[in-house]
């Protein structure tokens, strides 16, 4: 069977051997372990089914615990943000996500803590002493079943307005395993394909269809029930489906405390793009400005 994951990190650890054609390593700082997995080749790219590129995943202290003091994991993650991101020009950053379904909310309410600037300009930016601030226009665009719109379609639209240097889309994620819920931030510079570790794929959202870099970020919020399943057992089993998908309807785990998570994960991932786009202000600074 398939495992779904959108984590590369997993898409690695499902292969029973070196394929070559990437670099791995991982650095631990403080109480977060950054791994860094580069896809070098289109050879390597096919075998994990993820495209090329670089792909950072933080394992960070669960968001559902005591999530004391996060200044250094986002001053960490902003920092390897901004590597992958131009250093200059206007940036775009986009929410993904459904605001009525809890696990998919995180693009939309990271979208809401993120610093808007695109319009401080001139004389206001001057007379606010804001006149450092990069621009950054922000948007949550929904999802198709509400606007009837794609959202590569949508995001496509405005790039093509603004011109941005680049493209931020943030987004909640599938992964494999429970252990990873609520304790993982990956960000790549490969772009994103929506819905695609629940089996609800949409249009990719990249470089090539944007027109412009497209920098990912997100959390894994849920599991695909049948691969849940089949990663527990270490197998997967005559009739699974048919017992794990009533009716033929997939079906995703997610935690119990899933607002929770929601809610910092949010504004972990809000909070290292404002760092990495206005690295001149304090983290304190920019609380203040999003508040």
């Amino acid at each position: 069977m398939v495992f779904r994951t959108d984590l590369a990190v997993e898409a690695r650890e499902l292969l029973e051997k070196d394929i070559g054609g990437t670099d791995y390593f991982t650095q631990r700082y403080g109480d977060v372990t950054l791994t860094r997995l580069k896809i070098k080749t289109p050879e390597a790219a096919g075998k994990m089914g993820k495209p090329e590129g670089t792909y950072l995943t933080f394992d960070v202290p669960p968001f559902s615990d005591d999530f004391r003091d996060p200044a250094a994991r986002i001053e960490l993650i902003g920092k390897e943000l901004a590597s992958l991101l131009p250093q200059r020009g206007l940036i775009l950053v986009a929410g993904l996500g459904n605001t009525e379904i809890t696990p998919d909310n995180l693009g939309p309410k990271t979208a809401k803590g993120v610093l808007a600037t695109r319009h401080i300009t001139g004389e206001l930016a001057r007379s606010t002493g804001l006149d450092d601030l990069r621009p950054v226009a922000v948007l949550a665009p929904g999802v198709l079943g509400q606007t009837g719109i794609e959202t590569g379609e949508l995001l496509y639209s405005v790039t093509q307005k603004l011109r941005p240097a680049a493209l931020i889309v943030v987004d909640a994620l599938a992964s494999r395993r429970l252990d990873r819920l609520g304790c993982t931030v990956q960000v790549s510079d490969t772009g994103i394909s929506p819905g695609s570790g629940v089996g609800n794929a949409r249009p990719k959202i990249d470089r090539q269809t944007m027109g412009v870099p497209v920098v990912s970020m997100g959390v894994p919020t849920v599991v695909d029930a049948m691969t849940l399943a089949a990663d527990l057992l270490g197998r997967e089993e005559a009739g699974m489906e048919e017992e794990i998908s009533p009716r033929g309807e997939p079906m995703v785990v997610t935690p119990r405390e899933i607002d929770l998570l929601i809610d910092r994960a949010a504004k972990l991932v809000s909070m290292a793009i404002n760092h990495a786009l206005q690295p001149s202000f304090t983290l304190e600074d920019l609380g203040t400005l999003v508040s």
